[in-house]
């Protein structure tokens, strides 16, 4: 399945919360969630039954993957990856997703959404370790250093997006320098420092399946 191209407040209605897939938008006073807007569709009120377990459980998949702009068949390789790793397979798979390049920018506040931040590598703004990095689905570890390409048209749209940003509160275990554009990965996050809100243990139960 390609990546999803349309309207990205739908998605948000379907999974009935707010899924900050817009930045800055997302705090409007527009935003169909604080419309009271619900659930896409023609047919939705003949659809309303108690959802299932496996029904509660897709939910919480879906808004995860789509909280990180992800395709299923991506999604289900990080998760393979989470499975293969030590420790807790639902706290490995976030750990492995707020890792991505494409994720790190955004929290930088450098990019106002995922989706920009993921515009924002592909056109090879962004270095890591001092080499450029282009692949947003790249996961950063401890000691990994992220800063912008040292040209005008990089670090103008970077300190714009920054600049948007003031006050947005930042990771405790990223440190960045907004002078600069440089930021140092501290450390891997710890469930209680990851954003989304989440069962992530109800994935893990949909995938074992």
């Amino acid at each position: 399945m390609g990546r999803y191209t349309g309207p990205v407040c739908r998605q948000c209605r379907r999974e009935g919360q707010k899924l900050f897939l817009k930045g800055a938008r997302c705090y409007m006073a527009k935003c169909p969630i604080d419309q009271g807007a619900g659930v896409p569709g023609m047919h939705v009120a003949r659809r309303a039954k108690k959802m299932s377990e496996y029904g509660s459980q897709l939910r919480q998949k879906q808004s995860l993957r789509r909280q990180y702009g992800m395709g299923e068949l991506q999604f289900r390789r990080f998760f393979a990856e989470a499975l293969r790793r030590k420790g807790v397979t639902g706290e490995n798979l976030l750990q492995l997703l707020e890792l991505r390049l494409d994720s790190v920018v955004y929290r930088l506040g450098v990019a106002p959404s995922r989706r920009a931040a993921r515009q924002f590598v592909l056109h090879g703004h962004i270095l890591v370790n001092g080499r450029k990095a282009a692949v947003p689905s790249m996961v950063l570890k401890a000691g990994d250093v992220v800063t912008v390409k040292d040209s005008a048209k990089s670090k103008d749209a970077a300190n714009r997006s920054v600049e948007a940003a003031t006050g947005a509160q930042l990771p405790q275990w990223i440190a960045f320098d907004p002078a600069t554009l440089r930021a140092e990965v501290l450390a891997v996050p710890t469930r209680e420092q990851i954003a989304p809100i989440v069962d992530e243990q109800a994935i893990v139960e949909l995938y074992s399946r």
